[in-house]
């Protein structure tokens, strides 16, 4: 045994495997570090012999172009990092509410496909692969096209309801004037958000231990609603309304969801919600019939079957490629730029022609897509996680 040892150690480290491979590996690393070291350099030298600023200095320069859309308040006289700050919220904007819709729409419609209604089934079969054939940049062309050539001026806007008007400048309605107690609705709110999250757990804590089942649905339904109203009968039930109005060539008050966001919304969501219609399809059609079978004899009915015996083991198939599909719909919102939604690509763009500085815009860019989809990936592992099946 000692002699073997012996021999080993007097093998020469480039016919050592364990060796070899640390050498091979450093090697290359140090192949990558260099190609890396030459191409820096390269871009380096060539901007400064065109004389082209390098660096991040610019975003504190005043930005000189203004921007149709922005959750925060914002001119021209504002720096270039405000602006892509307004072209980041405006990229989170859609793609947070396209997340919600995309999800509640694909479920539907997913369930919808294996509806035991002929007219349903094939309405939702024809829905599905409709929108998936169809590219997602001619569906944004198609919706755009449809509000600004069908939809009237505002002078003859449409008033299906009082104080909401559809026009081809947008979608305008009424909404609360600004009021100190909607600060307090608003953590009335969270505060329900987090009871009903409590509240979700010690119901499905009680259920394994004694079989009853809590009405979840409808009392969370109850907390969400009747945290904020309480709070707001407190506060003096201010009820006031900022009403849009007619002036001049467009409207003047109220909320206005413009027609460059509408499309946008609309075409990422039901391009979206296709792809995630068949993932929850194939979700369900993964859970053994014989499950149904046995919930049935419980006397369950079907609702009850569908939220407690079939989603909840269907979900661990869903999760994994509906996050992809989440991911997708975060990383298309970048083709806002054809419309002229004010998206952070279309802000960056403009940023890069008035600087020049493209290389660092467009490692913007990436940063911040790379943020978002490393976010919305954390969250949906974590999902993923919390939903998979414990071994006991």
């Amino acid at each position: 045994m000692q002699k073997d040892n012996a021999l080993q150690s007097k093998v020469p480290v480039w016919q050592d495997p364990f060796w070899r491979s640390v050498i091979y590996q450093m090697a290359a690393l140090g192949m990558i570090a260099l190609l890396g070291y030459y191409l820096l350099t390269n871009i380096l030298a060539n901007l400064e012999r065109q004389s082209i600023a390098t660096g991040f200095g610019f975003l504190e320069k005043e930005s000189s172009f203004e921007i149709g859309e922005s959750l925060i308040s914002y001119s021209a006289a504002d720096s270039y990092a405000r602006a892509l700050w307004v072209g980041v919220l405006n990229t989170l904007k859609v793609s947070f509410v396209g997340i919600l819709m995309t999800v509640t729409l694909g479920t539907f419609i997913g369930v919808a496909h294996l509806s035991s209604n002929w007219l349903v089934s094939k309405l939702a079969a024809v829905y599905t692969e409709v929108l998936q054939d169809i590219p997602i940049l001619l569906q944004l062309f198609f919706w755009y096209a449809i509000f600004y050539e069908l939809l009237p001026s505002p002078r003859e806007a449409l008033n299906p309801v009082a104080g909401v008007f559809l026009s081809n400048r947008g979608l305008i309605f009424a909404v609360p004037e600004s009021h100190p107690a909607h600060a307090y609705i608003l953590w009335a709110f969270l505060a329900g958000c987090v009871t009903v999250f409590m509240m979700r757990g010690w119901a499905r804590g009680r259920q394994e231990k004694t079989g009853q089942i809590f009405p979840v649905f409808s009392v969370s339904l109850g907390i969400l609603i009747g945290f904020p109203l309480i709070t707001w009968c407190l506060s003096g039930a201010p009820a006031k309304m900022d009403v849009p109005a007619l002036r001049g060539f467009n409207f003047e008050g109220g909320v206005t969801l413009s027609p460059e966001f509408a499309a946008l919304l609309l075409g990422l969501v039901l391009y979206t919600a296709a792809f995630v219609a068949e993932i929850v399809r194939a979700g369900i059609q993964s859970v053994s019939h014989g499950q149904t079978e046995a919930a049935m004899s419980l006397g369950l009915r079907p609702g009850r079957i569908l939220n407690l015996v079939i989603l909840p083991q269907a979900l661990r198939v869903i999760i994994p490629p509906l996050t992809s599909q989440l991911l997708n719909l975060t990383k298309n919102s970048s083709l806002a730029v054809a419309i002229g939604y004010p998206d952070f690509v279309s802000v960056a763009n403009t940023t890069i022609n008035q600087t020049g500085q493209a290389i660092e815009g467009v490692a913007l860019i990436m940063a911040v897509y790379l943020g978002f989809s490393l976010l919305t990936s954390a969250f949906m592992n974590w999902y993923n996680k919390r939903m998979a099946l414990v071994e006991r």
